[in-house]
């Protein structure tokens, strides 16, 4: 089913005061959430003059302005933006062994301190603005630039930007433009996804009010009063299964219920699935004012867990933080959205794409600009409505997220991030999940810059210069786990596998799921050959690739039919160029994935060959 925006937020506020003075930008972001700030910097540094326009006091969203600071996935994927915040944990709070404070998450942090960096982040972009407890009021396309009527306090202003993005919670702005998009659980026939219901909803997941909780010191009773509506029986069984390796033998363990988000300097978060904090609610169509009384009823049932938690669990000395977020109740500026509306992009990102990524028609694998690992986690314990989807069964590789994702269908100069991008409802249940989406937001930064400084509309645009340019910025476009950005090779074997033309291993693992590149395994001769057939026409009916190990001699060989003027001469010139050992450099010497990967990436350079948004060659 797919959904208009009905436009509930009533403009009349925007002529209720003057409308003072104009400004201009060439890119403006809706959102300081994950994906706005990752967005945000990576257009500044690009060197695009960039705004944010952000609706509380505070960046990063989800996992700052929401609570959410315990990261789900990418462990082994430090990519761009999410591993250099990492590293920035690190360094304050002392190494990676000190943020490893809860067992749900190997990095976890006080949400303060992960504003406190994307706001000196952000001041260090000369590029880059941002303007605080801003609400935009409406937004038009006209003569090729983007009009945005936005206010702060009662002061109304005019903004004119080249490029837009959407990195609202919710997609918001994308709604009022009126693209097209979907909200719930798809339907079987829509993707073709075997695991989704047989017919669509509008479904979403539970959400949650996190609560970050503070030990006071034994003694100390910090019991808050006793919330509206308590009912100790919902969250009788919240302990029953904190093991989550032990959920066919109950471990009534509720230090352990509490230590899934503990967080460090003696504070927890409490983002509970089991009979804890989520609750149901679909907020996605109501206006502003209408969800802030919705989440009233989210805010109280995380209230009454944690009356719960102190008055029948006996933890009266952990408290809410007083030192966390500065708002009068103590708890976060936002609830945890694990979905969103999905706008219909020039490319799906659905589960097959997922699976299988290099057997589908479009290899949108080829088109990839941000990665995840994460496996497909769904929360709807809270609905017993929704139908039941059996997640275990799903087991997925690690992933990338296609270019065409972020872009919506005929869009030339507005672009989705966060949890509003073009993915299935199924995919979702991976893609949200916060480094994937700050990899969203610097990917939408990366695209924004890169068709402002060529010039080009997103239809346009260069996929490949998009993906060189996130390269460039230390970031993965394809998830090896195998092959860090500090690698010499690292750009070389992330364009190649790119491209195809030497594929990865997915390997379904735990709640980390793999790809691996195998740089020191052997590769064929008709592996290699078979990579490059889709860009070379002089290989089309080439069919004298064995499967023998390639050797130099057969690297040779194919390069010359693909170009007959490469000489042996250019071969060992790229081999110690590479930095190979030049004893290694003979004839019958067998490669290795990564010396045929860095060879064919510096002699043929496939990926300058173009490749439109669903992963194929353009002639």
């Amino acid at each position: 089913m797919k959904f208009r925006y009905i436009k509930s937020i009533v403009l009349l506020l925007c002529f209720s005061f003057p409308v003072f003075a104009q400004e201009e930008v060439q890119l403006l972001i809706i959102g300081g959430g994950a994906s706005g700030v990752s967005a945000g910097i990576q257009a500044s540094r690009m060197g695009v003059e960039t705004m944010i326009l952000e609706e509380t006091p505070w960046l990063g969203g989800m996992l700052t302005a929401a609570g959410v600071s315990a990261i789900d996935g990418n462990h082994r994927l430090p990519s761009g933006i999410w591993g250099e915040f990492r590293e920035k944990l690190y360094a304050h709070y002392g190494g990676p062994q000190a943020v490893e404070t809860g067992w749900v998450s190997n990095t976890l942090f006080e949400p303060s301190i992960g504003n406190k960096f994307f706001q000196s982040w952000v001041r260090e972009q000369p590029n880059l603005k941002v303007l605080f407890e801003v609400t935009w009021k409406n937004v038009d396309f006209e003569d090729g630039k983007w009009k945005v009527v936005y206010q702060k306090d009662k002061e109304v202003k005019i903004l004119y930007a080249q490029m837009l993005i959407d990195a609202t919670e919710l997609g918001d702005v994308m709604a009022a433009l009126d693209f097209d998009y979907f909200v719930g659980m798809d339907g079987q026939e829509r993707f073709s996804e075997p695991y989704a219901p047989e017919i669509a909803n509008d479904i979403v997941q539970d959400l949650t009010y996190v609560v970050t909780l503070k030990d006071f010191g034994k003694g100390k009773d910090m019991t808050i009063p006793k919330p509206e509506g308590y009912d100790p029986s919902i969250f009788a069984c919240a302990c029953d299964h904190a093991d989550p390796t032990s959920f066919d033998d109950p471990t009534n363990d509720c230090q352990k219920m509490l230590n899934y988000g503990k967080l460090p300097n003696d504070k927890y978060m409490i983002n509970w699935p089991n009979c804890g904090n989520d609750i149901y609610m679909n907020i996605i169509e109501l206006s502003p004012l209408e969800r802030l009384e919705a989440l009233k009823e989210a805010k109280l049932h995380s209230l009454r867990f944690v009356y719960y938690i102190q008055h029948e669990l006996g933890f009266k000395h952990l408290g809410i933080a007083d030192d966390e977020y500065p708002t009068e109740d103590h708890l976060p500026f936002i609830p945890y959205h694990r979905e969103s509306r999905r706008t219909l992009t020039e490319s799906m990102l659905t589960l097959p794409h997922v699976l299988d990524p290099f057997r589908q028609s479009e290899p949108l694998f080829r088109t990839g600009i941000a990665v995840g690992d994460y496996t497909i986690d769904h929360h709807h314990k809270m609905n017993p409505e929704a139908p039941e989807i059996d997640f275990i069964k799903i087991r997925v590789p690690s992933y990338n997220i296609p270019l065409g994702s972020l872009i919506p269908k005929g869009s030339t100069h507005f672009i989705v991030a966060e949890k509003n991008i073009g993915v299935s409802n199924i995919v979702n249940g991976a893609s949200r999940l916060q480094p994937v989406v700050l990899g969203i937001g610097q990917a939408a930064g990366a695209l924004a810059a890169t068709a402002i400084l060529e010039g080009k509309d997103l239809q346009r645009i260069s996929v490949r210069s998009v993906q060189q340019n996130l390269l460039n910025s230390n970031a993965y476009i394809m998830p090896f786990i195998d092959v860090k950005p500090d690698h010499k090779h690292f750009q070389a074997i992330q364009r190649i596998g790119a491209t195809g033309i030497i594929k990865g291993f997915g390997v379904p693992f735990k709640w980390a799921n793999q790809t691996w590149f195998y740089p020191e395994r052997e590769v064929s001769e008709f592996e290699l050959a078979d990579g490059l057939r889709p860009y070379y026409a002089s290989l089309s009916n080439y069919w004298s690739a064995s499967g023998e190990m390639l050797t130099v001699n057969y690297l040779l060989e194919l390069f010359r039919e693909i170009n007959p003027k490469i000489s042996m001469e250019d071969l060992g010139k790229a081999w110690l160029d590479a930095g190979f050992e030049s004893v290694l450099f003979q004839p019958n010497h067998r490669l290795n994935r990564l010396q045929a990967a860095v060879m064919v990436d510096q002699i043929l350079n496939p990926f300058v060959i173009p490749v439109n948004l669903q992963g194929l060659p353009v002639d």
